[in-house]
């Protein structure tokens, strides 16, 4: 991230775009399953919702010491979005999340996007610590954080383990 704006990433066969408005009308129709929600509660948002944060997100966090990175997946090999992750980077801490959508599920997309998301924010944000929420439920999400170099803690969030990655030798490494 640059001056609290993200910079694009890629990975093997996904571009990591930084979130726009502009990418509301694609991303309602990847994010529409209700079933995507199971975990995390909530359901799916229209497009003018979805534009509107869209419009929040991209404009950055009003925290002058804390920087968003929100980023929308699109699959090179038929330009479409599928998905996205982001980022909340406070120093040498990021608190991650990603969300592919139903059709896209099972191909290894959000395994590779949280492994580039990670690697992106050690390269540019000098991120020590990786920290992901995760319903204990939620075998598949745990299996990313897993590929991601994340592991279970101890520590619990709003029902959700925290999984964590840091760099050796950083402060408060586990």
């Amino acid at each position: 991230m640059h001056r609290n704006k993200p910079l694009p990433f890629t990975t093997e066969r996904l571009d990591a775009l930084p979130l726009e408005a502009a990418y509301a009308d694609e991303m309602a129709t990847v994010l529409a399953d209700p079933a995507l929600h199971t975990y995390t509660g909530g359901a799916p948002e229209d497009v003018a919702a979805l534009r509107a944060r869209y419009e929040r997100q991209s404009a950055g966090s009003p925290d002058p010491a804390e920087m968003w990175g929100n980023w929308v997946l699109r699959v090179r090999e038929d330009g479409r979005l599928a998905g996205y992750v982001q980022a909340t980077v406070r120093g040498a801490q990021a608190e991650i999340a990603w969300v592919v959508g139903t059709p896209w599920q099972g191909h290894g997309y959000a395994k590779e996007a949280a492994v580039g998301l990670v690697a992106h924010l050690r390269e540019e944000c000098s991120v020590r610590t990786v920290i992901a929420h995760i319903h204990p439920d939620h075998t598949a999400s745990a299996a990313v954080a897993g590929a991601a170099g994340l592991a279970p803690t101890e520590e619990w969030e709003d029902g959700e383990v925290r999984w964590r990655n840091d760099v050796p030798g950083a402060a408060g490494a586990a």
